[in-house]
């Protein structure tokens, strides 16, 4: 995997003050067409408009749009799965060495609990969670269980701090899982609740496949569970069937009608993980599961990145000072090492093409206002923007700011010539920096009565 982004040498074509050269996947450099743009012109140069200290939170860009009664978009806590959810990803394979390295990591990161395999799954389960638990970490070691007095009995002999306990109640899993009625499930679920915290142990009871279960079962079992004092009641997306609205509404509903925690492991089959988990917290959701790069059981989960980001939009200052955002590349190369991925080109904040500007009318904007085209910060993830120059799409005032990068005197007229050439040279070939370098010292040198190198 690429090195971590915090580690990287300069980028011997750009401007010392640029900070660091972010790595694509797989190499050692970003491409050679790729160049980045001075802080100071970035901030506000000279001849460039002030940049904001920060991106305008969306409620002032949209006024009209008020926030519910139980919003917790700036007060929520994330369930950190990687290692039990994750582990149940294709490629996974988490020997106790990268568990508590990803462990670590994901404590470093700030994340308010992890969540991991249940110790009943195998003797090396139940090892690995005894070594973590003994880690001294910061962040609540969890793990998850079956509703099942045998798998509490083992799970609380471990030290975690918390049981997350689960019990399918989709029409579904009641007929081809577990094969038990409501009535048996509420029951179980008190028992094992009652035991668990008699440990004095947090514990969470989560109904799974909630979307395609019976509102009237959920809301029962929801109420007979707060009625013993669960700390956390869960809502899972098991299959990924739900939408934004249906999540919005059924927390809404829940949160009408018990008075404890709720958490929601969202799967994103259908894509809407990222959405949904947002709307859970807009009706009144307290934790939300995420897992690194989002891996998991088929498509997976919320991806942690994902949420930090779409997060960060609501209320940047409370996500900057809970999570430590600049360790996000290197807890996804650690993860992305261990199961053996790339990480996408595309990936939320991290994928080498996020903070990537090439249209001519964007460049124009981020080199006078980075807030034009980013509703992200990439400093505050420890991440670089950059301008591609070597397209047949690049605009004249990119390929200015190059020049005046490189020291080189050109008129406006000059600097829109050596554009035309270097789309005409992109219309018949790939370009790279090197090119346009050239084009501009020989505009340069022509400007200047010197001989041009032929």
């Amino acid at each position: 995997m690429a090195p971590s982004t915090s580690d990287a040498p300069p980028c011997p074509d750009c401007a010392p003050s640029e900070g660091p050269i972010r790595h694509v996947n797989g190499s050692n450099g970003v491409d050679s067409t790729h160049q980045a743009i001075p802080t100071n012109v970035a901030s506000g140069g000279a001849n460039s408009a002030p940049a904001p200290t920060s991106n305008v939170p969306s409620k002032f860009l949209m006024p009209f749009m008020n926030r519910d009664l139980n919003s917790n978009v700036a007060n929520f806590k994330i369930i950190e799965s990687t290692l039990r959810e994750g582990e149940q990803f294709a490629n996974a394979f988490f020997d106790t060495e990268t568990k508590i390295k990803i462990a670590k990591a994901l404590d470093a990161f700030g994340v308010d609990c992890i969540e991991l395999t249940s110790p009943a799954a195998s003797e090396q389960s139940r090892k690995d969670c005894e070594a973590i638990c003994k880690l001294g970490l910061k962040a609540k070691v969890i793990t998850h269980i079956r509703c099942h007095m045998d798998d509490a009995r083992i799970a609380v002999e471990t030290g975690v701090d918390g049981v997350d306990v689960v019990m399918g109640t989709s029409k579904f899993l009641r007929e081809y899982s577990h094969g038990k009625d409501m009535t048996y499930i509420t029951k179980k679920a008190v028992e094992v609740i009652d035991f668990v915290k008699s440990k004095g142990i947090e514990i969470r009871f989560s109904t799974e496949d909630s979307f395609r279960s019976d509102i009237v079962d959920l809301l029962s079992i929801y109420q007979a569970v707060d009625k013993v004092g669960v700390h956390r009641v869960g809502i899972a997306d098991t299959i990924g069937i739900a939408n934004p609205r249906q999540v919005y509404e059924l927390v809404k509903l829940l949160r009408s009608v018990v008075s404890c925690d709720i958490e929601v492991h969202l799967h994103n089959d259908t894509g809407c993980a990222i959405a949904n988990a947002y709307c859970a917290l807009e009706a009144g959701a307290t934790h939300i599961d995420t897992s690194v790069l989002g891996i998991g059981e088929r498509n997976g989960i919320t991806p942690l990145g994902a949420l930090m980001a779409r997060m960060y939009t609501e209320d940047r200052e409370y996500v900057m000072g809970k999570y430590n955002l600049k360790m996000l590349r290197q807890v996804e190369e650690l993860v992305a090492d261990a199961v053996q991925i790339q990480i996408p080109f595309n990936n939320y904040v991290t994928g080498y093409c996020a903070f990537t500007h090439k249209a001519g009318i964007h460049a124009k904007a981020i080199l006078a206002n980075p807030s034009t085209y980013e509703v992200l910060r990439p400093e505050d993830f420890g991440m670089t923007r950059y301008v591609n120059i070597g397209s047949r799409l690049t605009g004249w005032n990119a390929v200015k700011s190059r020049a005046e990068q490189l020291g080189l005197t050109l008129s406006d007229d000059q600097i829109k010539d050596v554009t035309q050439k270097i789309k005409a040279l992109a219309d018949v070939r790939e370009t790279q920096l090197e090119d346009v370098d050239n084009l501009l010292s020989s505009a340069h040198q022509a400007a200047n009565g010197q001989k041009v190198a032929a």
